[in-house]
């Protein structure tokens, strides 16, 4: 019955997890723009954010990626001195990593297409 119970738990919140995430995205870019309207009608100067290029969304990706997986790598390497078995944890790390590296690539071939025409 434990197995039964830990396996309904896991596919709940496999699917609930990232619909929370989406309803919560969702609901502050919803009340973000009300905000910006009733600002309007009072007559209010609102600032718009200037969007990043498709460049610099790629260049931050990359940025927090590669980031993200050294602080993980580097975690697991400290625990690896205690434990031998973390190595194959830290291990994961490389996949991020990668596509960090994959993000700065395209960021270089957007800014490369963006020169040359």
């Amino acid at each position: 019955m434990d197995g039964d119970v830990i396996g309904l738990v896991a596919v709940i919140m496999l699917f609930g997890i990232p619909l929370a995430g989406m309803y919560t995205y969702y609901r502050v870019r919803k009340l973000r723009s009300e905000e910006r309207l009733a600002a309007i009608a009072r007559g209010a100067d609102v600032q718009m954010q200037p969007e990043l290029s498709q460049a610099a969304q790629s260049r931050r990706s990359g940025v927090l990626l590669i980031a993200g997986a050294i602080g993980y790598m580097l975690a697991f390497a400290l625990i690896g001195r205690m434990e031998p078995d973390a190595w194959v944890a830290g291990a994961f790390g490389v996949i991020p990593f990668t596509v960090g590296l994959g993000f700065f690539l395209d960021a270089a071939l957007v800014r490369r297409d963006v020169r040359h025409s």
